[in-house]
């Protein structure tokens, strides 16, 4: 039996043909279970580590393949979450697949787990979608579940390894919109070369449903979406 039917993944669901998950056309695999709880997590369903059906990483790839054409000189394939980390061991055994295929490999992450299995699974990671969600440790800590300097830590690797690296944030009125924040967020960036591109991403209340059917309070429920306006001023102070 191939080593790669032996690693199983639990998996939340699939996208073929997703747009917004790196660059060009990538098939996404969202993994289950995540060690965080971030106020503003669009995703409760991803959660509890149980719910969901397991993969081998061979049939995983086998899907992949069938898209492969799509993906053209920049798609790929996008493994995001919940918290793929958890789960580095089998992300690792389909992303060393995907690569003796020629296949650009994406990592969406929070960036909160540092371990041997994660700096393996690096070694054969092209890119990396960090999710640096707030800029100093109170907010971490409140927010989010675990320190910011943790990710920082996560990040010092990507550039130690010069892994491309994009940095995304979602901009929460009242919490993170601030000029302060997005000069903290430049210092980061100016300090790290592996980052050569930011996404500033409004937050929005799309995930309200999931949270009623499972019956779980969504914190920032009380919180607006930005404006365009507010937007387009926090995108114009990134350098």
């Amino acid at each position: 039996m191939s080593v790669y039917n032996k690693i199983k993944g639990k998996i939340h669901s699939f996208q073929s043909l997703g747009t917004v998950d790196g660059p060009g056309v990538r098939y996404v695999v969202f993994m289950q279970g995540c060690n965080l709880r971030c106020g503003c997590c669009h995703n409760p369903d991803t959660w509890n580590l149980n719910d969901a059906k397991t993969y081998t990483a061979e049939e995983v790839f086998k899907e992949v393949c069938r898209y492969k054409e799509y993906f053209g000189a920049d798609g790929g394939i996008t493994v995001s979450g919940g918290e793929p980390l958890l789960q580095a061991e089998f992300v690792k055994s389909l992303f060393v697949l995907c690569k003796e295929q020629n296949i650009n490999t994406c990592l969406d992450t929070s960036g909160s787990i540092l371990n041997e299995e994660v700096c393996s699974l690096l070694n054969f990671t092209d890119r990396v979608l960090l999710d640096i969600k707030y800029t100093n440790e109170e907010d971490y800590i409140k927010f989010v579940g675990c320190k910011l300097s943790k990710v920082k830590e996560f990040l010092k690797v990507l550039n130690e390894r010069k892994i491309k690296t994009t940095i995304r944030q979602v901009i929460i009125p009242t919490v993170n919109d601030s000029e302060e924040n997005i000069l903290r967020l430049n210092k980061i960036v100016n300090e790290h070369p592996c980052v050569d591109k930011v996404e500033l991403l409004p937050f929005k209340k799309l995930c309200q449903t999931k949270y009623d059917n499972l019956n779980i309070n969504f914190p920032f429920s009380n919180l607006p979406t930005p404006t365009e306006e507010k937007m387009k001023e926090l995108n114009n102070l990134l350098k």
